[in-house]
């Protein structure tokens, strides 16, 4: 049998491949390695070396403040009344101011606060306070008049005086003889601003002037 001959020379002939194996597949890079603290780093030395590498940081501000609920109120403590209270509130009501006068008008200007001490009462309508300041109130109407009482009180009384006088006049030249300005003084005297500064008056001595001036205790 006749041996067959290539149909052309073919150049790649002599040439051997090899086979090409499947490329393997890449698998991918590890994660990184988190950095470990150096041996016996406390938790304060990686909490600075953290603020240096990012800086300081500013706390934001809120919009609304949160106010922490009020502490419970205590329960009331009810106690009865008694007699050591009730004269506390007696002398409270003198010393603020807020007690209320007896006063009588006739046959001679008296009054004082309610609980006020009997002996300084009688010590007043003796005369034997000395007087430290003086008020004059003739030619005064009787409006004038209580203006400038308001103000003599309040004047002693800054200056510390406790026992001052008052001239109203006996009002014998008015028509039916009573003093106008002594009416209307028992009543500037129990009430306003002169109210709360005095304890006790009285008619003066006739040294004093008699039923023309009054004597007036102020409070300390």
């Amino acid at each position: 049998m006749s041996k067959k001959t290539a149909p052309f020379n073919n150049p790649f002939q002599k040439i051997k491949l090899e086979p090409v194996s499947p490329k393997a597949t890449q698998s991918p890079p590890p994660p990184p390695k988190a950095a470990r603290s150096p041996k016996g780093q406390t938790a304060d030395d990686e909490a600075a070396l953290f603020l240096e590498t990012v800086g300081a940081v500013d706390r934001v501000a809120g919009k609304h403040a949160r106010v922490p609920p009020p502490p419970p109120r205590p329960a009331a403590i009810y106690s009865p009344p008694n007699e050591e209270a009730e004269s506390l509130a007696r002398l409270a009501e003198l010393v603020l101011g807020d007690g209320a006068f007896t006063v009588e008008e006739a046959p001679q200007l008296d009054g004082a606060v309610q609980g006020f001490d009997a002996r300084v009462r009688q010590k007043l309508r003796a005369g034997e306070f000395s007087v430290q300041a003086e008020l004059d109130l003739h030619g005064h109407t009787r409006e004038e008049a209580r203006g400038e009482v308001d103000r003599f009180i309040q004047a002693a009384r800054v200056a510390g005086h406790r026992c001052v006088l008052i001239v109203t006049g006996r009002g014998l030249h008015s028509e039916n003889e009573k003093s106008v300005l002594k009416e209307g003084l028992a009543e500037w005297l129990t009430s306003g601003r002169a109210g709360r500064q005095v304890l006790a008056f009285s008619d003066a001595r006739p040294k004093h002037g008699g039923a023309g001036a009054v004597y007036v205790l102020l409070r300390r």
